[in-house]
């Protein structure tokens, strides 16, 4: 039985469409995404302004009658793609749902959820990395790597602290958000803020010379890099360059080290950034066209800094984690080559490269460990998404794997020009899991998605299948041992959900359930992964906050960021 097709996606232009540097280059803010609409006066459905309503997750069935023309259900392996020549790439279209009258009989395949869920030690980090010991999906002897989220007493939340959103007359970037055993740590206007975790009270404040406009999410000793501007905005000068980088001590609330770099090739002025990234104790930076540098994370002391040479190669952007990752570009518009690489955190030394196919403009890094490299190939991504193919490359710089996904099949995406800003994707078990596109569910307005993976080793989809639930959409935010986190975006009438997915079994188990309170709610779904909001889980608590800040649009109360505890 075969799930009906995804709907059509927003026009393209979003994640994956090249864009045009704002006043003072990339590091400039892009504007957020309007607030979500209300719910209908007609028949209760989703709000409007809330399509993906979160992070996208793959579940297991609701199957649906459908046309011989209609693809593969989403539960069903897709055919491996060979290893590409050069271009080629998910091209599939989107065949769009048409419920005519009460021609079409909604059948429901519902797979029940498991309560099995195994807890212990583990680091509760945002980076998903492969475990080598992990078999394909649907092996029930697969190795199980116990997670450190522990099931609550009681997983109905309630509000820690809500945060209201700072005054602004214009729009400015609060990139950056992280959550440690003790503290959660917000960005904010022109400064990095802590806050503890029993009532939200501020713990300490970190003042910046200019606003923050580039954070990584990773961490390492208890510190995180950020980008941030030199001066305030002023009139003639309202975005001043994105040029200094700084590491925050996140437990003794303080600014480690900052500073800022000259061009290897010569020049007087610093260097302006726009992605910054952590691997052990290596920070490195790049920008799009400016090149990229690394320093020490203990005293800021420079390590590397790549020339660009005779070839107009150029580092445009790093990811980090296990690994530093690189992707270099080489040559003008539009004959660009790209090359993915490993690096030697201490030298800059590639350790393995993998040239990608001419013609591709831009590619991403969603795991430096395994080394999974993202691109839209062909212009064949769809709905802005960024992403038509994944490149699993071995550590020889050889491909592995190609993943094809199917225009309008799949949710994750990747930043326009970002090398590590790629979501709804999380690697771990040998696998990378990736969710469906949310499709109409059992009834006429309720939406639903499931979320899938394929194994890195062969390219092929598994076995694996979970079920984000009826009117509920499903998005991954990280793995815990091989558990994966997800959250659940819930329809109007409900709070969002965290569950923890057992990569063995793709059995659920509820973690936290958030009250349906009409204002509880509001401010809640004001937050979505698919509009550029920070979703942090913890030890029960979960905070969503903002990236970017404008000036109000409405006389509802708006916050930088709201957190709920498990009971």
């Amino acid at each position: 039985m075969s799930t009906p097709p995804p709907p059509s996606q927003p026009p393209s232009g979003g994640f994956g469409a090249p864009q045009d540097p704002p006043p003072g280059g990339f590091g400039a803010p892009t504007p957020p995404a309007g607030p979500p609409a209300g719910p209908p006066a007609a028949a209760p459905q989703p709000p409007a302004g809330q399509p993906a309503y979160g992070y996208p997750q793959p579940d297991p069935g609701y199957g649906y009658p459908q046309p011989p023309t209609v693809p593969a259900q989403y539960g069903a392996p897709l055919p491996s793609a060979q290893p590409p020549a050069g271009g080629g790439g998910g091209g599939d279209k989107r065949t769009q749902l048409t419920i005519v009258g009460a021609a079409l009989l909604a059948i429901v395949l519902i797979v029940g959820g498991g309560l099995w869920y195994a807890s212990g030690d583990g680091d509760g980090g945002t980076t998903a990395q492969s475990d080598p010991s992990a078999s394909p999906g649907g092996d029930k002897n697969q190795a199980s790597t116990p997670g450190s989220e522990k099931v609550p007493g009681n997983p109905k939340s309630k509000i820690l602290y809500n945060q209201p959103l700072p005054t602004v007359t214009d729009l400015v970037s609060v990139n950056g958000s992280w959550l440690t055993d003790t503290t959660y740590v917000k960005s904010d206007v022109s400064k990095v803020v802590g806050y503890n975790l029993v009532d939200g009270g501020k713990k300490w404040e970190v003042p910046l010379t200019g606003e923050v406009c580039g954070a990584t999410h990773h961490v390492s000793e208890n510190k995180t890099a950020i980008l941030f501007r030199p001066a305030q905005p002023t009139v003639e000068n309202k975005y001043p360059p994105c040029t200094e980088v700084g590491v925050i001590d996140l437990e003794a609330g303080k600014l480690a080290w900052s500073g800022n770099i000259k061009s290897a090739n010569g020049g007087d002025k610093p260097v302006q950034f726009s992605e910054i990234t952590l691997s052990g104790k290596t920070v490195a930076a790049a920008g799009v066209s400016s090149g990229g540098a690394a320093w020490n994370l203990a005293d800021g002391k420079n390590l590397w800094q790549p020339k660009v040479d005779g070839e107009s190669c150029r580092d445009t952007g790093y990811a980090g984690g296990e690994a530093l990752g690189v992707i270099r570009k080489c040559g003008q518009h539009p004959n660009y080559t790209l090359n993915a690489q490993i690096l030697d955190p201490a030298t800059g030394a590639p350790t393995a490269s993998y040239k990608l196919s001419q013609g591709i403009e831009y590619a991403h890094i969603v795991s430096t460990k395994p080394f999974v490299v993202a691109a839209d190939v062909g212009d064949n991504a769809k709905g802005g998404k960024g992403v038509s193919d994944l490149f699993v490359v071995d550590p020889k710089g050889e491909l592995k794997a190609r993943i094809p996904l199917a225009a309008g099949t799949f949710a994750a995406k990747c930043g326009s020009t970002d090398v590590e800003k790629c979501s709804n994707m999380v690697v771990g078990n040998g696998k990378i899991y990736v969710p469906s596109a949310e499709h109409q569910g059992q009834s006429p307005t309720g939406r639903t998605n499931e979320l899938l993976s394929f194994d890195l080793e062969t390219g092929k989809q598994t076995t694996d299948r979970a079920d984000a639930g009826e009117r509920y959409t499903m998005y991954p935010l990280r793995m815990d041992g091989s558990n994966i986190i997800a959250y659940k975006v819930p329809p109007y009438d409900k709070g969002g959900q965290i569950v923890s997915i057992d990569g063995r079994t793709m059995k659920e188990t509820l973690l936290m359930e958030n009250p349906a309170d009409k204002d509880i709610r509001r401010a809640e779904t004001s937050f979505s992964p698919e509009f550029s909001s920070e979703l942090r889980y913890r030890g029960g608590k979960l905070f969503m906050s903002k990236q970017n800040v404008s000036k109000p649009y409405s006389t509802d109360p708006e916050y930088l960021f709201v957190s709920f505890t498990a009971s």
